[in-house]
């Protein structure tokens, strides 16, 4: 698909506990960003519609808002959202960056993990590949699988 792009790890690791991670506001902190970036004031409302609200912290004092929606929940399967949307369907200021889509295909006790992100243009894609897309969720990615291990 045009202004795609994805990666697929196999995660040491139950879908269930990776989509709980994913769906828990709480737990975010600790895996969402690639250290020593983290995430901060985390809002969920895990649901078609719903808004998801975080703020990315560097370790430089950087720091960059977060706004978006859910589009589809899959209970363990899928989570697709966007940034297109600060939630219940409203639009944001601004264009869009991005939809993310993250699927869990269970396989055995590990999970079939992948991560794709569809840009409204070129220029936003070649954007979030040059700004680390493949290695920052790759980190994601492994960061994750830790953290699941120990629920």
């Amino acid at each position: 698909m045009a202004h795609e792009m994805s990666f697929t790890r196999l995660l040491d690791a139950p879908a269930d506990k990776l989509f709980r991670l994913w769906t828990d506001p709480a737990r975010m902190p600790e895996w969402f960003c690639p250290k020593p970036w983290t995430v901060r004031d985390v809002q969920m409302d895990i649901r078609p519609g719903g808004a998801s609200t975080m703020t990315m912290q560097g370790p430089n004092g950087e720091s960059f808002p977060s706004l978006g929606q859910y589009l589809e929940i899959v209970p363990n399967r899928r989570i697709v959202f966007t940034d297109a949307f600060t939630g219940d369907w409203n639009t944001k200021d601004g264009a869009p960056f991005f939809v993310g889509i993250v699927e869990f295909e269970p396989e055995g006790d590990k999970t079939c993990y992948t991560c794709t992100v569809r840009h409204w243009s070129e220029e936003s894609r070649s954007q979030h590949e040059q700004r680390g897309f493949y290695s920052g969720w790759g980190i994601v990615a492994d960061q994750l699988e830790a953290l699941a291990k120990t629920i």
